[in-house]
């Protein structure tokens, strides 16, 4: 199956590293510190985000040699070729099913933040569906534009961050990140269970393969796109428990957001910290609600050949806007979110298994062969 694509469609191969660093540091990097905080001690929660990021990095490492083996191939074209086409098809509807609900709950956890510190008079169905409708629309457009996106809000959110870890740094205390290594082995499975969850934007580099000019960096630059979120996220950790302490970390919904506040700049140059923070989540959880539809319409598009883009995505969006609607509360979001961690991660390490144990059977064929 030869794939025939606009010169316009293809991305460079440092494209895709912003894209995996930008769709891994999604909204779960509010919340992460409270889910570490909850299965260790003190600052040892740092201990499990380095272990999840150390196995991010070897999945993400065999899951672009797996699709880098077929450069310039869609993801059915390859499992097809692989695992036969009717298992291929049911790899793709299984992904599209994450992708559709990743999407809902990243703009269902944005809608929730707006509203809980913006918007409290707005009912959270019109913040929703307004964040959708921008989705949509860029979505829309042209596959390239979406990773030129990512390039240009990149800066923004690295600086970001970067003054998010910088600016507390006066309120940390000492005594917060103290007793250390005194967490058991069942805090530390359970915390590297969350960390690694938090890593697994990786698996775009899958479907995106095709995309690329030079495939044979893809691995190369997916590693690089993991490093980034790797790093903050164990140094942003180690700050909040530094400045609220373990037990405030757990009981704070957005610890991430709530740090924000905390900050205090030499001269008080920017007041309200935490709304310019604000545009930095709505950027990142733009991006990566936006992947995860524009993922969810490829593989639709590449299983239903003669429907068009615009088709899909006319139906694709009401879901996504009932699914983001489907939970009534925080305790709801939270059990949704235990549940999405163990399935995601669950199902990518089979995808990998099965998908690898196969490309070594098998071999490869380029595409004028499949």
């Amino acid at each position: 199956m030869k794939m025939n694509k606009a010169p316009a469609e293809f991305i460079n191969d440092r494209d895709i590293m912003f894209a995996v660093a930008s769709n891994i540091i999604s909204i779960t990097i509010l919340f992460l510190p409270r889910y570490v905080a909850n299965n260790t001690i003190a600052a040892d929660g740092w201990l499990t985000i380095l272990l999840g990021g150390v196995i991010a990095l070897i999945l993400g490492w065999f899951l672009a040699k797996i699709a880098s083996a077929f450069p310039n191939q869609s993801f059915l074209s390859f499992a097809s070729y692989l695992v036969s086409k009717p298992v291929a098809i049911i790899l793709c509807m299984a992904f599209i099913l994450q992708y559709v609900v990743i999407s809902s709950f990243q703009i269902r956890e944005i809608a929730t933040l707006s509203h809980e510190y913006l918007f409290d008079r707005t009912p959270i169905e019109v913040v929703c569906l307004a964040f959708l409708l921008v989705v949509v629309y860029a979505a829309s457009g042209s596959r390239a534009a979406i990773f030129r996106l990512n390039i240009m809000f990149f800066p923004f959110v690295v600086g970001g961050l970067v003054l998010l870890i910088f600016f507390p740094l006066g309120a940390v205390k000492l005594e917060n990140l103290l007793p250390v290594f005194e967490t058991d082995l069942k805090g530390i499975v359970l915390g590297t269970t969350s960390s690694l969850h938090a890593f697994l934007g990786f698996s775009i580099v899958l479907f995106y393969i095709s995309l690329i000019k030079k495939p044979q960096q893809a691995t190369k630059m997916t590693v690089l796109g993991i490093l980034w979120p790797f790093f903050f996220y164990i140094i942003i950790f180690i700050v909040c428990i530094g400045v609220f302490g373990n037990e405030t970390t757990n009981n704070l919904y957005y610890p991430v957001f709530e740090l924000s506040k905390k900050v205090s700049n030499p001269g008080n140059f920017i007041e309200r910290f935490d709304s310019i923070l604000f545009i930095i989540w709505t950027i990142i959880v733009f991006t990566t609600s936006l992947i995860a539809f524009d993922i969810a319409v490829l593989l639709l598009t590449l299983i239903f050949k003669n429907t068009k883009k615009m088709t899909i995505i006319f139906i694709l969006s009401p879901i996504i806007f009932l699914l983001a609607m489907l939970p009534t509360n925080y305790i709801e979001i939270n059990k949704i979110i235990k549940y999405m961690a163990y399935t995601e991660i669950t199902f990518i390490i089979f995808v990998i298994l099965l998908l690898g144990t196969m490309l070594l059977i098998k071999g490869v064929k380029t595409n004028d062969q499949i």
